[in-house]
């Protein structure tokens, strides 16, 4: 079969649809490169056992056990999760509407970066398709022109012809080499970000109200203390503590 010797053949100087041809080798180069930084980024960023880590992590807030729970985060390196949710645990003193900002600011800091260059590969595939549709245009152009090129014999006329079938054939068939790779890659990245985009919204949550949770517990026990040391009247709600004494409203604590 001469089908390799042939397309290698079709990069040659020589070769009507050669500047096509480099054209889509540089691009192909260009889009393996950029599939080898994000894969290697996007494999450092999600972690194998974001369930465990989260559980972990919940069990030292449950503790009290803050220091603990950062020391984990340092420890997962370039895990997106433990980025975005170390800064909350460094907020953890300053009440849950702060820590559920710090979070936000972290993943909106981060999701940027999961995402950066990957739509490339969308880029890159419309335009091998679009650059080998374009060969076949100029190698249709070509064929034709030798058939109504007068002064030339038939089998002058049958070798131009070829030729410009060949080039138009070869550079539509390069263009979709480089072209299905680059798409069908692109959504198998866009479906990794967004898994990890999924679990720092959804364990960042569960880390928000475990803070929330706690200084709450907190809080009702400081009321609770008061409540047996002087004898106070304590009614609480879901959003607040009410403190009363001689069945009087004292002071009402929202939570």
């Amino acid at each position: 079969m001469d089908f390799l010797p042939k397309f290698f053949h079709s990069f040659s100087t020589s070769e009507p649809g050669w500047v096509f041809m480099w054209v889509l080798l540089g691009v192909a180069v260009f889009m393996v490169a950029i599939i080898i930084e994000r894969l290697i980024y996007l494999i450092s960023r999600s972690g194998s056992r974001t369930e465990l880590f989260m559980r972990e992590i919940l069990g030292h807030v449950k503790k009290d056990d803050i220091p603990a729970a950062q020391a984990m985060c340092s420890k997962a390196g370039n895990m997106a999760l433990a980025q975005v949710i170390k800064p909350g645990l460094e907020a953890s003193g300053r009440g849950a509407d702060y820590v559920r900002n710090t979070i936000d600011e972290a993943t909106l800091r981060i999701i940027p970066l999961l995402e950066k260059r990957t739509n490339y590969l969308a880029t890159i595939g419309n335009v091998a398709t679009l650059l080998g549709l374009m060969g076949t245009i100029y190698g249709l152009i070509l064929s034709f022109a030798a058939v109504g090129r007068p002064g030339i014999d038939a089998a002058e006329k049958s070798t131009l012809l070829a030729q410009g079938i060949s080039a138009a054939m070869f550079t539509t068939l390069t263009g979709l080499l480089v072209a299905i790779p680059a798409i069908v890659i692109f959504s198998l990245f866009k479906s990794k970000t967004q898994k990890i985009i999924d679990d720092i919204d959804e364990h960042s949550l569960r880390l928000v109200n475990a803070l929330a949770e706690k200084s709450y517990k907190v809080r009702k026990f400081h009321i609770s203390a008061a409540q047996l040391k002087e004898g106070i009247g304590l009614h609480v709600t879901n959003d607040s503590i009410k403190v009363f004494t001689d069945n009087k409203l004292i002071k009402e604590i929202a939570v």
